[in-house]
């Protein structure tokens, strides 16, 4: 049997020398980049927009505090203890920069130059994996390095590397997962690889925060979906089988490493963000729904709630005078539920596209205003931030007044190379970074009402990472019988 016989161009082969070393080359100059553009000439991070103290309980620092406009560069652990509530797993790589940080001689204090450069270490290793496993000319993997480069440390992304807040770990997870999907495409012992790495990265990603457990689902279709050159039968379904299993059980652990949150009435929530539900779906209401610009009577009477309620549009859950004060908000609190919004958006067709539309334009907006990128003594006004790599985000701020008239074509590229490229590795990651960009978009739009551009900041950084996937699909695929010989009895 010829080598052409035994190796499909249409499927990746085994990886030979030349390609690891490449894949070592790429990861050495992402490292170079990202940290040069992290420390240098100072370092920037992610303000605290007050929800920090959730990544620092886990972290193992008892931290009370509200929203700053500087970014805190360390934080040295208080005397008392705090039982975490709320699994991030940013938390998780802030424990181990306090790790590293003790042997420093940190002790006790959580650095965020020490977590920004073990992210980074970590970033520049999933956008090389990323290159290795495209099945595409060298010359096509390095436009490919560049463009995972220009979204990785865009400004409206790589602060949050440094910081403690949870999307940092959802990017570095998705980017993992990403790349595993397509290194595990590849026969041998690189399909193990990729399928440990998918698993590291889905654990990730999946328990970055609440609404991204969504993510599990649509990582465990595509763990079955990729199909790995010359594997069939068990030895295809098994290994996928056991990942989907472990990143299931593993998600399933990580939850219950948390204690139950409290509930607004004082009682524990049975499951994770239960907490949050009826302040999501509060300010859903009357910050999204019921906001003083629409018919605030209609609206209110659809939702079951009374017209002396009108009050208090625009009030959202936080503001001096919400609605929760009204002695009447005990007899409708059962209204403010996801249920009666799901069905108002659902009998409002006009008004939930709308609704979108405004979101649409909040994604692509990509950065909020109010997150500082520098630490007090860096010598900056409150809040300012850094634009050292500012390309992705000011294409899509330019495009943020279009709203659903940007955002759709941008999805229908990639949905339209996905399914070209449907039996290819590199199309299920397409299809798995537009579900999720379109699933994380859904939750934010339509059960937060609040933070809109910071809570799409997720949906963003996948629909930009399916762009460059997708710009590569219209290169040839690589005819790999050449590349692989080597690799062949």
């Amino acid at each position: 049997m010829s080598v052409d016989e035994r190796v499909s161009p249409s499927r990746p082969a085994a990886l030979g020398f030349s390609s690891r070393l490449f894949g070592l080359g790429v990861f050495a100059a992402a490292l170079t980049v990202l940290l040069v553009r992290f420390l240098v000439p100072r370092p920037v991070g992610m303000a605290d927009n007050g929800d920090g103290f959730r990544v620092l309980c886990g972290a193992g620092i008892p931290w009370k505090g509200k929203p700053e406009p500087f970014v805190r560069l360390s934080y040295t652990a208080p005397a008392g203890e705090c039982d975490a509530t709320y699994l991030l797993t940013q938390s998780w790589f802030a424990r181990i920069a306090r790790s590293i940080g003790g042997l420093l001689g940190l002790e006790s204090t959580l650095s965020l130059v020490v977590l920004g450069v073990l992210t980074s270490v970590l970033a520049a290793a999933a956008v090389a994996l990323i290159v290795v496993g495209l099945p595409y000319s060298r010359r096509v993997r390095g436009f490919a390095a560049v463009g995972l480069l220009l979204v990785v440390a865009d400004s409206a992304f790589f602060g949050y590397f440094a910081s403690v807040l949870g999307e940092g770990a959802a990017f570095l997870g998705l980017l993992l997962a990403v790349g595993g999907l397509l290194v595990s495409a590849r026969p041998g012992w690189w399909r193990y690889a990729g399928l440990a790495v998918l698993l590291f990265g889905g654990v990730i990603a999946v328990n970055a925060k609440v609404q991204t457990l969504m993510i599990l689902p649509l990582l465990a279709l595509a763990a079955l979906l990729v199909r790995p050159a010359g594997v069939r039968g068990l030895k295809r379904w098994l290994p996928a089988v056991f990942v989907v299993g472990a990143l299931a059980g593993g998600t399933a652990y990580a939850q219950q490493t948390v204690e139950p949150a409290k509930l607004p009435d004082g009682s524990l929530a049975a499951r994770p963000g239960d907490d949050s539900r009826e302040i999501n779906m509060f300010n859903t209401i009357f910050l999204t729904i019921v906001d003083g610009r629409h018919d605030t009577g209609a609206d209110l009477a659809a939702l079951g709630l009374p017209a002396s309620f009108g009050q208090y549009a625009g009030n959202g859950w936080w503001h001096p005078k919400p609605a929760t004060m009204d002695p009447e908000y005990p007899r409708y609190r059962e209204q403010i539920s996801r249920r009666n919004v799901v069905e108002y958006f659902a009998t409002h067709p006009w008004r939930t596209v709308g609704i979108l539309d405004r979101a649409a334009g909040d994604l692509l907006t990509a950065r909020p205003p109010y997150l500082g990128s520098f630490d007090q003594s860096a010598g900056f006004a409150p809040e300012a931030q850094e634009h050292r790599v500012p390309v992705a985000s000011t294409i899509t701020k330019l495009l943020a007044p279009l709203g659903f008239f940007a955002l759709l074509p941008i999805w229908f590229l990639l949905g339209w190379r996905g399914w070209k490229a449907r039996r290819d590795a590199v199309g299920i990651a397409l299809g798995f970074l537009l579900a999720v960009a379109a699933g994380q978009f859904a939750l934010a739009a339509l059960g937060d009402g609040l933070e809109n551009v910071k809570h799409q900041a997720i949906a963003l950084y996948c629909t930009l990472l399916g762009v460059v996937l997708a710009l590569v699909t219209f290169a040839r695929q690589e005819d790999l019988t050449s590349s692989s010989t080597s690799n062949l009895p």
